[in-house]
């Protein structure tokens, strides 16, 4: 009978391919869309210069999923779905700041003092 066979050691190469996989398939982040959602950003994104590299020449954005579209009966299509209306939905709710940050973590300018305070002692 033959020797038992050794598993292949594949970890690195899967690493490697998720990765891919996971920037291919990246869209921007909630934060992100709030500071593209900004008037004079907004107008920048949705007026865009034809660029051949993006579908429909990249004249068909949605600003709020961050997405193009081939024509604007697909972006029509888009804006009543689901998806959509569930980033909407999402956008709604205001992000967090750095200062709500550290108020959770207990890291308010008073706490600072206070404990600043106490090391003198």
């Amino acid at each position: 009978m033959g020797k038992p066979q050794k598993r292949k050691k594949k970890t690195a190469m899967n690493k490697d391919t998720h990765k891919q996989v996971k920037m291919k398939h990246y869209a921007k982040d909630i934060d992100q869309i709030h500071t593209d959602l900004k008037p004079e950003q907004a107008v920048k994104l949705i007026a865009q210069e034809k660029d051949e590299d993006l579908p429909g020449q990249g004249q068909f954005y949605c600003v709020e999923c961050a997405r193009y579209f081939v024509n604007s009966h697909s972006l029509q299509d888009h804006l009543k779905s689901k998806p959509h209306k569930k980033r909407l939905k999402e956008l709604k709710e205001v992000p967090y700041s750095q200062e709500e940050a550290e108020k959770a973590a207990g890291m308010t300018k008073e706490a600072k003092k206070s404990s600043s305070s106490m090391n003198m002692d």
